[in-house]
């Protein structure tokens, strides 16, 4: 077994294969960029080794000074984790020349993979099903077009050697293509250093479910079940879960031993996953298509350990050393359900913006059952638990050189209603202040009715929130527990001013018991009693509830019981009332005493200003292209301006017909959020 183990990667993932490299009894070294000198991972090491700027091309992506730092501790293996280099070939091939493991596939396979074009040409003649396109190459946007009318709309542009969502348009006409071809392959350039694009057909209605791979060096491959993963924005995975509820024990079968065919075809070890486009339509669950195969540890793996009690890189190191798979295929078992959201620094409140900056505040739910100082177990008598991966810390800064991922919640349960719940229950004790974040977003995700039912396609959040998201939906009965809520903890407040010295007597204490509450167009008019063991907020009309719960001024949680049932409620003081936040939306209650009430409503309301003469920028970013000057007419759709920001290109357009009145950009200038590019007339 190796002795030292040097992971090629940043964040979340480089803290992963690190504990298990510890558990496992492997010293470990990190790699840093500048932006990176005090993030977790680089703590976690034994060892830590410079590599230079931010940029990830001149530090995670320089594989000459990774093989360098391997060599200069003495590291006998690299992890290359995903993204960076971690399906590059040349890098897995010079590995092997330098006498260093590569903890992954042999080169031969990263490259036979890695070109989604000659990987589906690779797939049809193992005998996997492939969609209809073209997989030749494209000359110019003119070819582009052709092949897509040829095809038929919709059709999907994809950058040959992309990935994570970058280097994809969808075209629903001509028009698109003409407008996204040459987008797509900059974005592949920029992103993957290769800017071939292929056309393949789009299927409607699609679901996206993946199979787990895993092999050994002596021609054993496995497969582990499958994850869907059909809940996405942009192409990027948001939710995955596992097994998927979609599949039957049959269509697994099939699935899994056409991604063991293709894996074997191209002599493939290690961990693995082949991607699959599903027709949701087609309930013989036939209708599914090869979309690519990732040769490298995903994202989402969390899920396959949870329901296989397999540690997926420990097998990836083991293999890595040369040893055969302790287990057959007739002894992988799947127990439980097992749900990951990924909680990322982007703001669903404007259009999913990404966000940078330093969490101020980062204290994610305490992870139960999780314990990576012993080998995974399942656990099929357990009521479930809450798994954390991640590799922030509070204080740290989420930068925007690097993926906007924080963290991946992860729960399992024996079913998947209770794995559900156990999500937004953890949501719910999700602390994360400095940037905006998802939070609120999956865990509407995780109550919606759709999402319950298991209809999913790639098209749900589309589909779903159509005009953007603005919280997820209240039930009635759920305000009037917050409407408890507010009313005991400004109780709780009042009780707190009351006892400051020289307020009051000593002992004389006497605060009303009556309040009003408003939230959400919502009046209550609510009193407060003892109860059987905590406080009876009465609503009247003989209705009331029991808040059961230690809540003192400050906190930034409070963990209720109401009327038997928990509930944790994020609370933030705000003028005259307190900001609520608890199962994926946030409430402003206003609170005051009758009398207050009373006068309240001769108070003048302030109106915001009006930003509709502006053209905003909605995210930090570079303006790469201004396609307008001063005195232009300007239509509703047409595109303005361009401004780049995580490596994608986000075209921003005229809302209405207006005049442009001055530009206070170029391109090349860096932006703001709220900076206001253009000013109409």
């Amino acid at each position: 077994m190796f002795k030292k183990i040097l992971i090629a990667n940043r964040g979340e993932i480089a803290c992963r294969v690190m504990r298990t490299a510890k558990r496992m009894g492997i010293a470990t070294v990190a790699v840093y960029s500048d932006a990176d000198a005090r993030s977790p991972h680089v703590l976690m090491a034994d060892e830590a080794v410079h590599l230079g700027p931010p940029p990830a091309s001149e530090s995670y992506l320089l594989a000459d000074k990774i093989l360098e730092a391997a060599k200069a501790t003495g590291a006998d293996c690299i992890h290359p984790g995903y993204g960076f280099l971690s399906e590059r070939e040349s890098f897995a091939r010079a590995c092997a020349d330098a006498g260093i493991a590569f903890v992954g596939p042999p080169p031969k396979a990263i490259a036979a993979m890695g070109d989604k074009i000659e990987s589906k040409k690779l797939a049809k003649e193992a005998g996997v099903n492939v969609v209809p396109g073209f997989v030749g190459e494209i000359r110019d946007t003119e070819h582009a077009v052709e092949i897509s009318n040829d095809i038929g709309y919709p059709v999907m542009m994809k950058a040959s050697a992309g990935g994570g969502g970058k280097g994809m348009r969808l075209a629903w006409s001509e028009q698109d293509v003409r407008e996204g071809f040459e987008a797509t392959k900059r974005e592949g350039l920029a992103s993957f250093g290769d800017d071939r694009v292929f056309i393949e057909k789009f299927i409607e209605s699609p679901r996206h479910i993946e199979i787990q791979v895993l092999g050994d060096q002596h021609g054993n491959v496995l497969y582990l079940g499958e994850r869907e993963c059909s809940i996405q924005r942009r192409h990027q995975k948001v939710v995955e879960e596992a097994p998927s509820p979609f599949v039957s024990p049959e269509m697994r079968k099939r699935m899994g031993e056409q991604a063991v065919a293709l894996s074997k075809a191209v002599g493939y070890f290690s961990a693995g996953t082949v991607e699959l486009i599903v027709s949701g339509a087609d309930t013989t669950g036939e209708s599914f298509y090869f979309l690519e195969m990732n040769t490298r540890l995903q994202v989402e793996h969390p899920v396959t350990e949870c329901i296989t009690g397999l540690d997926l890189v420990e097998q990836m190191i083991r293999v890595a050393a040369g040893e055969k798979l302790a287990f057959a295929q007739d002894d992988v078992k799947l127990n439980g359900w097992a749900i990951e959201n990924r909680v990322y620094a982007e703001d669903p409140y404007r259009n999913f913006l990404p966000s940078t900056g330093r969490l101020v505040r980062y204290a994610p739910p305490e992870a139960t059952g999780t314990d990576y100082s012993q080998p995974f177990t399942l656990t099929p008598d357990a009521p479930g638990y809450t798994r954390v991966d991640d590799g922030v810390a509070e204080g740290g800064e989420v930068s925007m050189f690097y993926d906007p991922m924080i963290a991946k919640l992860v729960t399992w349960a024996p079913t998947r209603d209770e794995a559900a719940d156990l999500q937004i229950a953890a949501l719910d004790r999700f602390r994360l202040e400095g940037v905006g974040n998802n939070i609120d977003f999956v865990s509407a995700i995780m109550q919606h009715p759709r999402f319950r039912e298991g209809a999913l396609t790639t098209g749900f959040i589309a589909e779903e929130y159509p005009d953007g998201f603005h919280g997820a939906a209240t039930s009635p009965e759920m305000l009037r527990k917050l409407a408890a809520v507010a009313m005991v903890v400004d109780l709780a407040q009042a009780q707190r001013a009351a006892t400051i010295s020289g307020q009051l007597a000593a002992g004389s204490i006497n605060l009303s018991p009556e309040r009003v509450v408003t939230m959400d167009g919502e009046k209550f008019a609510l009193s407060v009693a003892g109860g059987d063991s905590g406080l009876l907020v009465d609503f009247g009309g003989g209705q009331a509830m029991e808040v059961v719960g230690d809540w003192r001024p400050g906190e930034p949680f409070f963990a209720a019981t109401i009327d038997g049932e928990p509930l944790t409620v994020a609370v933030k003081p705000v003028r005259a009332g307190w900001k609520l936040t608890a199962h994926g939306a946030s409430h402003v209650a206003k609170v005051f005493s009758p009398r207050i009430a009373e006068l309240a409503k001769h108070m003048i309301e302030k109106i915001p200003p009006d930003m509709s003469k502006f053209l905003l920028c909605p995210m930090p970013g570079l303006l790469t292209a201004l396609h307008v000057g001063v005195g232009d007419k300007v239509e509703a759709g047409q595109p303005l301006a361009v401004v780049e920001a995580m490596k994608m290109e986000n075209i921003l357009r005229a809302e209405k017909t207006a005049v442009v009145k001055s530009a206070n950009f170029a391109p090349g200038d860096s932006l703001a959020v709220d900076a206001a590019i253009l000013e109409f007339e």
